[in-house]
């Protein structure tokens, strides 16, 4: 049997409110393949947008381990997270997250910035992830000059510029209406067959968890439904 590229076994999160322990996953235990296309699903306050944030290493856990091909990440220092996560995930959020003075070239330029690529090889690199979720010809507009459906375009060239293993998605389609959200959901599942790409995705829409190979289900913490 092949190993997982993601192994979470018996994970735990909790916050503390005052005097209170709020238990928010509670024994998560699976594992996610190479070139998965993971789609989390559940009810609001169930933990799935909290597991997408610990296997992305911004949050951190209270017990149990996510070993990520070979890395156990709950044992990183914050810094050698801040490293980890910029080589190896790429983020995608429900309203986007884009700097709104940055042109689209710009915007998806900046997680570059933190590798030491020259400026010429930064943005040949950027022109390149725009060009793969089609649009070349958009690199100088502001996000203001873009619709919805181009402006996550956009966001999703920022999150695969640096070749991540891993995309971490966050309702992606969630301000988006049904025609620019069957869109990126075409555009993630290409990523995902012809890049490879491991993709986990936290949605309420099941128009696109549909596009997911695989999808489990959250409830009160707890994983209910493995299929």
């Amino acid at each position: 049997m092949n190993t997982p590229l993601i192994a979470i076994d018996r994970l735990s999160k909790s916050y503390r409110r005052g005097d209170q322990i709020l238990p928010v996953l509670t024994d998560i235990t699976f594992d996610i393949a190479a070139g998965e296309f993971l789609a989390l699903i559940g009810p609001s306050g169930s933990g799935k947008s909290t597991l997408l944030n610990c296997i992305a290493g911004i949050d951190g856990v209270n017990g149990g381990s996510i070993v990520i091909n070979g890395t156990d990440i709950t044992t990183l220092s914050e810094g050698e997270l801040a490293e980890w996560r910029s080589r190896h995930v790429g983020f995608i959020f429900q309203f986007y997250n884009l700097i709104p003075v940055l042109s689209a070239l710009e915007n998806v330029e900046l997680p570059l910035l933190l590798t030491t690529l020259p400026a010429r090889q930064r943005r040949d690199h950027a022109r390149a992830a725009l060009e793969a979720v089609g649009l070349p010809d958009r690199s100088d507009h502001k996000p203001s000059q873009l619709s919805g459906g181009q402006q996550q375009r956009v966001a999703i060239a920022r999150a695969i510029v640096t070749d991540p293993d891993i995309i971490v998605a966050d309702e992606p389609t969630g301000d988006l209406d049904r025609t620019s959200a069957t869109d990126i959901m075409h555009l993630l599942g290409r990523l995902n067959r012809e890049l490879g790409k491991t993709i986990i995705m936290v949605t309420h829409d099941q128009r696109a968890a549909a596009a997911a190979h695989l999808v489990r289900t959250f409830e009160k913490g707890e994983l209910r439904v493995a299929p």
